[in-house]
């Protein structure tokens, strides 16, 4: 049982109708129920799924709906045509269901039985009729689903449905998200701020503000001891530390504790508030003079920042709440999976002929999941903001393999959900440059992945994910009705921009509509 997911399950709902008689009915219970248990048997999906029972009728459509909505465990619901399921009787039922939904096109049985199937197997076993039906009501009603075809025990489709139920745990988990921004955006930037009101009605998230001050008061209830144990039971075992910087009367060591202190006010601030991420700002750290006064932060929470996006806190730099949310949940989706997660930044581009790459860092927060080694606890010299000082930061070069980053943007008149699938090559030493980073190629070319990302829109920022593909992406665009944009091995540079033409003409088109 994965510990993100223990409290969630999915509903199944079979669909069927009284007029084959009670036999027939008793008959899809027992074979759905078979189903879900087999399935949930099977080692492929993260979330339970419970059977809700076999609807017969419009009343049933709508009361099993209905209970889902308000069922707090329940996180979508996936509906199967064991049976001709007329889809007038479903109307009501999908005009009421708010949670995210699955279309199952799959079978009972896995073979055609050719020599003893007669009028009364054909009458029960008809998903190929009733799955169309039931598929072409949705499509009227306009309603946002994903579909999954498959025979049930097929590995490849519950790995389908396996995505779809991370992504669902993921938009549950938004709908409760608080994320806390201490300070604004920084330095007049555009793609990093965005419509808070209307973020919230699409995906859920809440983003809120928390003056500094208010960190200032859990800053000074942090007691020394528990930053002597932080820093000497955690830091110093967890990674690769120099004996100069354990020698608690060098300058090295007061930072790697005045950093220690931060992450103690930070954790105490996020669980009081019931938070999920946050964003920093380098304007935002305290008294003016913290160095002499000592109330305050001496530089940006870097190492907090890094430690926290492990314990699956939402973060973005500069005031970036946007990604602070999608970080959130990349992190809720990739749970029980190999790979991690961290918030990135473009840094600088290394032209290189085929292999030209991008260097992804940030000044100091990025997550130690994705380190390709055991990360080196260092303290350097950080010439940025409004305090110019060394500060602590892991310091590491990311794993190697294939990933996907995506970001969210705000257009004005909709949000727009951009991935792209990239490969992450081994990176040389940045001696003079200690921090932490990855080196990536963008599918399905340098010079396509980033136009494309480019032409989209697309943030400096974003969430790497090496476990999530961009069919998660997909999952939750859909779900959220919202705009995607995905960039993987087959997208062709023509193609991508005459979409988001149409996309355009589509969404202006809409609005007017509505």
């Amino acid at each position: 049982m994965i510990e993100a997911f223990k409290d969630y399950e999915v509903w199944f709902v079979t669909g069927a109708q009284l007029l084959y008689g009670g036999d027939a009915v008793v008959q899809v219970d027992n074979h759905s129920k078979e189903m879900v248990e087999g399935m949930n048997n099977s080692g492929f999906l993260p979330v339970k799924i419970v059977y809700a029972g076999t609807a017969n009728s419009s009343k049933e459509v709508a009361d099993v709906m209905s209970r889902a909505n308000v069922d707090k465990k329940c996180i979508g619901v996936i509906c199967w045509m064991h049976t001709f399921s007329p889809a007038k009787m479903w109307i009501k039922g999908m005009q009421i269901l708010r949670k995210p939904l699955l279309h199952f096109h799959t079978q009972y049985n896995e073979k055609i039985p050719y020599q003893t199937m007669d009028m009364d197997f054909m009458n029960l076993n008809q998903s190929a009729h009733g799955d169309r039906e039931f598929a072409h009501i949705l499509t009227r009603l306009r309603k946002p689903r994903k579909t999954v075809i498959g025979y049930w025990k097929d590995p490849k489709a519950l790995n389908h449905i396996a995505v779809w139920e991370r992504v669902c745990a993921g938009v549950a988990d938004a709908q409760d998200c608080l994320i806390i921004r201490f300070g604004d955006q920084m330095n007049n930037v555009a793609v990093t701020d965005g419509d808070k009101v209307a973020f919230e009605q699409v995906l859920g998230y809440h983003v809120d503000y928390v003056q500094f001050s208010t960190v200032l008061d859990y800053f000074d209830k942090v007691k020394d001891e528990d930053v002597d144990a932080l820093v000497h039971d955690v830091y110093f075992k967890e990674y690769v530390v120099a004996d100069d910087l354990k020698d608690e009367k060098s300058e090295g060591y007061k930072k790697i504790w005045n950093s220690a202190k931060a992450e103690l006010t930070l954790r105490a601030l996020l669980k009081d508030f019931g938070a999920k991420g946050f964003t920093t700002n380098f304007d935002d750290l305290g008294d003016v003079n913290v160095e002499e006064t000592g109330h305050g932060f001496d530089q940006i929470p870097g190492l907090a920042s890094q430690r926290l996006m492990h314990d699956g806190y939402g973060f973005g730099a500069e005031g970036d709440w946007k990604d602070a949310c999608l970080y959130r949940t990349t992190w809720v989706m990739s749970q029980g999976l190999e790979g991690g997660t961290s918030f990135v930044e473009d840094y600088t581009l290394n032209f290189d002929g085929d292999n030209t790459s991008i260097l992804e860092s940030h000044m100091l927060e990025i997550n130690p999941d994705i380190a390709n080694e055991k990360p080196r606890l260092e303290v350097h010299f950080l010439g940025i903001g409004v305090r110019k000082t060394p500060t602590a930061r892991l310091v590491f070069t990311s794993k190697q393999g294939h990933g996907v980053t995506a970001t969210v943007v705000d257009l004005g008149n909709r949000f727009r959900l951009i991935s792209n699938d990239v490969n992450l090559i081994e990176s040389q030493p940045l001696p003079k440059l200690p921090v932490a980073s990855a080196l990536w190629i963008p599918e399905p070319t340098f010079e396509v992945g980033v136009g494309c990302w480019m032409n989209a829109g697309g943030t400096h920022h974003s969430c790497l994910s090496l476990s999530l593909t961009s069919e998660y992406w997909q999952d939750f665009a859909e779900i959220a009705d919202m705009e995607a944009c995905i960039i993987d091995k087959d997208t062709k540079y023509d193609q991508f921009c005459k979409e988001l033409r149409w996309n355009e003409m589509y969404y202006m088109l809409n609005k007017a509509l509505k």
